[in-house]
């Protein structure tokens, strides 16, 4: 059984640009129950299906299985709840944390946000001066609420 501990923040500035190079992700939801969340994403050339459950504080089971990419598109094109999420993904290494920041396209074009994930839900870490407000307990900015409600209709 998998746990997912992370925080998730908006940003100051752009200074995190500095080196970063991203990767793009696409996903969608095949449920979006706030018991449980089912998601398709491709990164690259491998597909993914993740399951995770309702969040407790900061933590809740996730599960991840690569699928190949052909079963993921597919889903994504016929079987996810629209609109699919295309967001290019930075990994910014900070500290002993590493921060992965979200830039989002299509309907959310505008939002930003920075997430890390932690041990446990007391773990300590050093806060780049980017990072801005924290949002973990506002779920706007849950992926899957933004296919309901895009960034672009706030």
């Amino acid at each position: 059984m998998a746990t997912e501990i992370e925080r998730k923040f908006l940003l100051r500035h752009d200074s995190w640009r500095e080196g970063a190079q991203g990767q793009r992700y696409r996903q969608g939801y095949l449920s979006t129950d706030k018991e449980r969340v089912v998601r398709v994403r491709t990164v690259g050339d491998t597909g993914y299906l993740t399951i995770k459950g309702i969040a407790r504080g900061i933590s809740r089971l996730e599960f991840e299985y690569p699928i190949p990419l052909a079963d993921a598109e597919s889903m994504l094109e016929s079987l996810c709840l629209g609109p699919i999420i295309d967001k290019t993904r930075y990994r910014i290494p900070y500290g002993e944390h590493v921060f992965e920041v979200d830039e989002f396209h299509g309907e959310n074009t505008g939002l930003i946000v920075a997430e890390v994930e932690l041990g446990s839900e007391d773990e300590g870490f050093e806060r780049p001066d980017w990072l801005g407000e924290e949002v973990t307990d506002d779920s706007r900015y849950a992926n899957a609420a933004l296919i309901e409600h895009p960034f672009s209709a706030w």
